[in-house]
């Protein structure tokens, strides 16, 4: 798996024969850097253009995003009130709910650091309901959001 050191981007041959002149090599030496200098400003306009390229798709699918909740808010609007409310109810659990949590953390923190057993019951009592109800909350929220004025706009 050993490359050649003849064949290694690593080593480059050197000239040291006496009909070079040093002007010559300094000359071939700026060259040289005048021509990495013009690959990396290209190198830097084509990555710009590709993440202008990505900005522009990431907008266009949250626009369609955001046109479909509309519809479906404007199909739904009795369902879209009661997610709007559901969501107001489930925020305060989720606040209660992290009461408890940072309540835990506090009493039993010297416990966690020492010892695995402990942290781990812990991420297995509060981390998958943690979860599920962050994802709940989402949902809610975002199926009964009123739509910005930036995103009808656009």
């Amino acid at each position: 798996m050993a490359q050649d050191p003849q064949q290694s981007p690593l080593f480059t041959h050197i000239d040291v024969s006496t009909h070079a002149s040093p002007d010559e090599t300094q000359l071939d030496g700026n060259e040289d850097v005048n021509v990495l200098l013009r690959q990396l400003v290209a190198g830097q306009q084509r990555q710009n253009q590709l993440l202008e390229d990505l900005v522009h798709q990431l907008n266009a699918s949250q626009r369609q995003r955001a046109n479909e909740l509309g519809q479906w808010r404007d199909a739904n609007p009795h369902l879209a009130r009661r997610c709007r409310e559901a969501a107001e109810a489930l925020s305060h659990v989720q606040t209660q709910f992290l009461e408890n949590l940072t309540e835990e953390i506090t009493d039993n923190a010297e416990d966690y650091v020492e010892g695995d057993f402990l942290l781990n019951e812990f991420v297995d009592r509060f981390g998958p309901r943690l979860a599920h109800l962050n994802g709940v909350l989402q949902v809610l929220s975002q199926l009964s959001s009123v739509p910005s004025h930036s995103n009808a706009t656009s």
